[in-house]
């Protein structure tokens, strides 16, 4: 494939960036995450355990729903530190674009199974104004699933618009920061970051 001068101009710029340096500071470390995800996989899992929802009466395993593209390096290291047997899917909304503002909210790429009678876990990476995660739960549970229940890395309680259930929580975040890493972008970038920063004012906009 031939790429222009300019193409390779900004393809050799962007390999120079460390997105490091781009950080107010680091929020969430590496081993604070791996920390809270651990735990938080053992609590799920003893609760499911204890609820007798580790299968279904057809004996199928807690289905766990990513919501793309955020969690998916959540949902992963949560389902291999879970100690019951999962499955798991991917559903896609949008909402945010590559901007800040909350908008409407639709069904980009559905699930590829059907949910009813399953026990659902689904996770998210952020929840702040509530609008996305409402709009899956009442998608989801039209669907008629055993249970439903939703659990997400950070709670960023100080962005709430309107009121949402959340049974598991990673960290409840109370400051209004813009945080990147760990699956979180800003315009598609950061998300391979190990850790969870505060994203620089200068580069946002």
């Amino acid at each position: 494939m031939a790429f222009s001068r300019v193409a390779l101009h900004k393809v050799g710029i962007m390999d120079q960036i460390d997105l490091r340096t781009r950080m107010e500071r680091v929020l969430y470390s590496e081993d604070a995450i791996s920390e809270r995800v651990r735990k938080l996989a053992e609590q799920i899992s003893d609760d499911y355990r204890s609820r007798g929802h580790a299968a279904d009466r057809k004996g199928r395993p807690l289905l766990i729903v990513g919501i793309l593209r955020g969690a998916l390096v959540f949902m992963a290291d949560l389902a291999r530190e879970m100690t019951i047997p999962v499955e798991y899917d991917l559903i896609s909304v949008s909402s945010y674009g590559n901007g800040t503002a909350p908008g409407a909210v639709r069904l980009v790429k559905d699930l590829e199974r059907p949910i009813e009678g399953r026990d659902v876990l689904v996770v998210e990476d952020i929840i702040d104004t509530g609008y996305t995660i409402e709009y899956l739960r009442r998608n989801l549970e039209s669907r008629d699933p055993a249970s439903l229940r939703v659990c997400t890395l950070v709670d960023k309680a100080a962005r709430r618009e309107i009121q949402t259930q959340v049974d598991y929580v990673g960290f409840a975040l109370a400051e209004d920061a813009f945080i990147v890493g760990y699956g979180m972008d800003y315009a598609e970038l950061y998300r391979n970051l190990p850790f969870i920063g505060v994203l620089k004012q200068e580069y946002i906009g």
